[in-house]
Formats: structure tokens, sequence, C-alpha cells
């Protein structure tokens, strides 16, 4: 369960009606918007052991950084990895979190699930 930042929730897990974001045929823009919300570290703890958690430094606006993903912008987000804006957390990224209690903004562009703290 996802909880957006008007205060509503949302199951970002999909049931058999709903659509995956890879099939969902409304707007890129419009399905970030759908697959995002706030969580705590409980939620992204699969995504970081799959690999597929990517860190948001909070200089860059979560929704610019998923727009990337989504369009294959490959040279900003070259260019965002390259400056450390955009990290693949390691163990010691956890551990600080974990102690920390630290709550998250995170969108999903899949294979790929933004997170960035709030």
């Amino acid at each position: 369960m996802i909880k957006k930042a008007s205060g509503s929730t949302s199951d970002i897990s999909t049931n058999s009606r709903d659509l995956s974001p890879a099939e969902d045929p409304q707007s890129d823009l419009e399905k970030l918007e759908k697959y995002s919300g706030d969580v705590d570290w409980s939620y992204l703890k699969p995504h970081f052991e799959a690999g597929s958690m990517i860190y948001v430094d909070p200089v860059l606006d979560l929704r610019a950084a998923g727009l990337a993903f989504a369009n294959d912008d490959k040279d900003q987000v070259q260019a965002w990895l390259k400056s450390g804006d955009l990290v693949q957390p390691c163990d010691l990224h956890v551990e600080y979190w974990v102690q920390n209690k630290t709550q998250f903004s995170a969108t999903i562009v899949r294979p790929f699930v933004l997170a960035q703290p709030i």
C-alpha cells in the first residue's frame, strides 16, 4: 500500500483487473502519478534485494528522474549516475535508513523502483 502525498492510499500491487505499469496505456506522467507514493523501508526492501532499487538524491525531482527512466533518456540518467544523484544503494545505506526509520517517496518505472527520502 502506498500513501499518496494527497493523503489517499493506493495499492500499487496489481490484482487480476489492474494492469501492470508496463501494460498500462496511460501517458508516462499519468503512470508516474498512479504508481507513486510514500513508503517505508519494508516496501523497498525486496526491491533492494533484487537489485532494482535506485536511490534518487533529494536535489533531484523524483518525477523528473522517473520520466527520464520512462522515456529511456540514457544521457540524462548516465549524467545523474556519474554525478552521484542516482545511486544503487548498498548495505550501509540500508543500515542508516533502518536506524533512522527513513520514509521515502517512491515511484515504479519498471524494472526499477526509484526512491527518495522524505
